[in-house]
């Protein structure tokens, strides 16, 4: 393979030497201990998103055979492995290093290497990067599964790599790892954030008695239950009305709101269709306007979110509206109604599923709700909405860092 580039984009101040060419099988060697009389226990798997875990971890259950371990490969700490099972993550198969603090065993699918002469780290996040694909592509295919990359082991070992000096392998590293390091901190802060919603969801919420378990000083009165229909105005648009009216474009101002575009509580609007030459004047129910839930009803049943502003979205099939009279916090409906108990005592006894999961419009205007008074329901809404809020400040501080990185491994690499 012909490569003329010699030293990377971006580099730190201080390293102007060309970097070196080797191949794989020069700087690490193949590992071929088994586990015989199957000393080891710990089943690992190698993932493309969370790296190399422990099969129970990652799949909640031992997936391997106890009694057929004995020819599972020993991967010890630092080595790396080779999953030649592909996704839209790893197009061509993930490569990690093991960092957990034991040995664990893995199938003999995966190819296992130890390293020698060069900075773990630096190979490890070397992997990272795209410069191994091209020849991955030249040297394997897919074969007869279209899930999995096949390459033979001595080919994959003959994989050209380009080194710095052993002292710029130290500085990428480390860098690197701080930044790794400051994502894990943004994504242990954002899980500790979804642990206590959750733990607060139940307790905060009254779903048996007219008490909740934890509130707000001041507030004691009991909890009222309504249903959904005495407290909203609940209705969907027919498949006909959208079909006659509806012009779809891949660019505008008008956002039809589709199933795919609610999830988890929000708006998710990485896919989306405008419709801003349709006939309005045919579309008033579909209109939405600020504080308007959403609830999906059709195939994944119970999805929420709410309408962030007015005059930019209108209803598409599938998705249910629902408008909330002026003394009904928006936000607290939205938070009760995204409750696994809410969905497991209320929502899920009134599916139908004959064909696929739905819920039809009166069912939904069915739903019992014990509700406090407006100043509690204020207050309740408002600081589930400071968790959600600071959740989504973690994860899009993660998507930046993510951003960063990525641009810097196309440039600090080669």
């Amino acid at each position: 393979m012909k490569d003329e580039k010699k030293a990377p984009k971006l580099r730190f101040k201080g390293f102007t030497d060309d970097w070196e060419q080797c191949k794989l099988s020069d700087i690490s060697e193949k590992s071929y201990e088994k586990n015989t009389d199957n000393k080891y226990s710990t089943v690992l798997t190698n993932s493309a998103e969370y790296g190399i875990v422990k099969q129970r971890d990652f799949f909640d259950k031992d997936i391997a055979n106890s009694s057929n371990i004995s020819g599972y490969y020993v991967v010890r700490k630092n080595y790396f492995v080779y999953n030649p099972r592909i996704s839209n993550q790893a197009k061509f198969g993930p490569i990690n290093r093991n960092k957990l603090d034991e040995s664990g065993i893995m199938s003999p699918l995966y190819l296992v290497f130890t390293v020698h002469d060069i900075d773990e780290s630096f190979l490890e996040t070397l992997f990272q990067t795209t410069t191994w694909h091209r020849f991955m592509y030249q040297n394997g295919d897919t074969g007869a599964r279209a899930d999995r990359f096949a390459i033979k082991d001595s080919t994959f070992m003959s994989m050209p790599i380009k080194v710095p000096s052993l002292e710029e392998q130290h500085k990428l590293a480390l860098a690197f790892q701080k930044l790794d390091q400051t994502i894990t901190l943004h994504e242990e802060k954002k899980r500790q954030l979804e642990r206590l919603k959750s733990a607060l969801l139940q307790k905060m919420f009254a779903y048996k008695s007219g008490y909740p378990a934890i509130r707000f000083e001041g507030f004691s009165d009991e909890w009222e239950e309504r249903k959904l229909s005495d407290i909203s105005d609940v209705t969907k648009l027919a498949g006909f009305e959208f079909t006659k009216y509806v012009r779809y474009q891949e660019t505008g101002k008008i956002i039809a709101l589709r199933g795919l575009n609610v999830k988890n509580g929000k708006l998710v609007l990485d896919d989306v269709k405008y419709i801003d030459d349709s006939d309005f004047s045919k579309l008033n129910r579909s209109k939405l306007y600020k504080n308007d839930i959403l609830l999906t009803y059709v195939g994944t049943v119970g999805e929420l979110a709410i309408v962030p502003e007015d005059d930019k979205y209108f209803l598409a099939p599938n998705v249910a509206r629902i408008r909330l009279q002026d003394h009904v916090n928006s936000i607290f409906i939205c938070q009760m109604m995204n409750n696994s108990i809410f969905y497991n005592h209320i929502i899920l006894p009134l599916i139908a599923t004959s064909s696929q999961p739905a819920l039809s419009m009166e069912n939904v205007r069915k739903f019992q709700l014990l509700m406090p008074d407006y100043q509690e329901q204020q207050k309740i809404g408002s600081f589930f909405k400071q968790i959600d809020d600071t959740i989504a400040l973690h994860q899009q501080k993660i998507n930046n860092i993510n951003s960063v990185k990525k641009s810097l491994l196309q440039k600090m690499f080669i």
